[in-house]
């Protein structure tokens, strides 16, 4: 019954849903934001901290792909499960102590079953113990300005003090899209995990609307007595990446009525322009003692613009402001600024960066280029 009801749901939400008043009937809280730029679309008690059960592990999960991003671990790495982890209550896939498992069949663990002793082996194999995993964990949420936020444990069992709102779930979720690699697990939505005796666990999904509703991708759901039903859901439409979040709800179905009311909205209403496509040549930069003289330069992300599909059309152009800038210079660093306007209006700012690494001339390149001047009669 509740398949059918889901699927008539996501049926509906194909007719639109323009009225932002009375987008989440249920929730006690709730944000709906658009990925590129972080623009809130909508929200509803945004701040109010409460309880956020499993969404924690959308930090446990931003962590661990920071730590693969950074080469400290590696998807085929085996991880072992401590007693420990084996111990968890609540959601969980039974992992057995003392088993290794690879770093991605853990991953998976997370983020279709929302295993608690999944997130503790995570935890363990990332921080070295749960204690202080959690440290990194509340280091992050100060680092990415979490007004609301405060982490007692990796998985989001109730606990004195564990809290957060549905806007820092949203800035986490921002975040933890950033690493495209994420997206590949949440969207599964069945699989299995193999065991160390030869069976194998089914693993469905926590957020059906990864099957259910067209473009969602993720990200993840929550359920606990005091938080009651949460997700935080994204996807992408044409473009268009929202994130939404949806907190104590009073259930399952009322969870996937107000989380597709806001999708809907959003992509029913909202647009984005993609006005300059990263790594675009803007053009170059002279660069003090360089092996190079000159460098082009560029931008690391796409330049976007959130707009109402039924608002005026945009006429959009940019100045660049470059600094002086000397070797060695790395590709990612910031030698300008790009303003971007739209109808002569100031709408964004974004940071320059060099097409490739420019290296520090050699002592015997700077004479050869004072002897060339020197021959062509110019100045050095």
């Amino acid at each position: 019954m509740k398949k059918i009801l889901l699927t008539f749901l996501c049926l509906f939400s194909m007719f639109g849903v323009v009225n932002a008043a009375d987008l989440t009937e249920s929730a006690k809280s709730a944000i709906l934001i658009e990925a590129s730029t972080g623009e809130v679309l909508y929200e509803k008690n945004a701040d109010e901290a409460l309880a956020p059960a499993s969404m924690t592990k959308m930090m446990t999960l931003l962590l661990t792909m920071e730590a693969i991003e950074k080469g400290k671990i590696g998807l085929e790495d085996e991880v072992p499960v401590s007693e420990n982890a084996a111990s968890m209550g609540g959601s969980q896939v039974f992992l057995e102590a003392g088993a290794m498992y690879t770093l991605d069949e853990i991953i998976k663990a997370v983020c279709i079953a929302s295993g608690n002793d999944a997130a503790v082996v995570l935890a363990e194999a990332i921080g070295g113990s749960t204690q202080h995993f959690v440290e990194m964990m509340n280091e992050k949420s100060k680092e990415l300005g979490l007004t609301a936020t405060n982490f007692v444990n990796v998985y989001g069992l109730d606990a004195d003090g564990h809290l957060s709102s549905a806007r820092d779930m949203a800035k986490i979720g921002r975040e933890l899209i950033k690493h495209d690699l994420i997206l590949k697990y949440s969207s599964i939505y069945e699989d299995y995990l193999k065991k160390k005796d030869g069976s194998s666990l089914w693993m469905v999904n926590t957020n059906k609307l990864v099957r259910f509703y067209q473009g969602v991708d993720g990200l993840k759901t929550g359920y606990t007595g005091k938080a009651g039903f949460c997700l935080t859901a994204t996807g992408d439409w044409k473009g268009l990446r929202l994130i939404s979040v949806v907190m104590g709800e009073p259930d399952q179905d009322a969870r996937s009525k107000d989380t597709i009311a806001l999708l809907n909205y959003g992509k029913s209403v909202y647009k984005v322009n993609t006005i300059l496509e990263k790594d675009s040549v803007l053009g170059e930069i002279d660069i003090e003692l360089g092996e190079r003289l000159k460098e082009e330069i560029t931008i690391l992300d796409d330049a976007k613009d959130l707009v109402k599909m039924n608002g005026e059309e945009e006429n959009y152009s940019y100045k660049m402001n470059l600094d002086k800038v000397r070797a060695p210079i790395k590709r990612g660093e910031k030698v300008g600024t790009l303003e971007i306007y739209s109808n002569e209006e100031l709408i964004g700012e974004m940071d320059i960066t060099v097409k490739r690494n420019v290296l520090k001339c050699s002592f015997w390149t700077v004479l050869k280029r004072v002897f060339d001047v020197f021959v062509s009669g110019g100045t050095a």
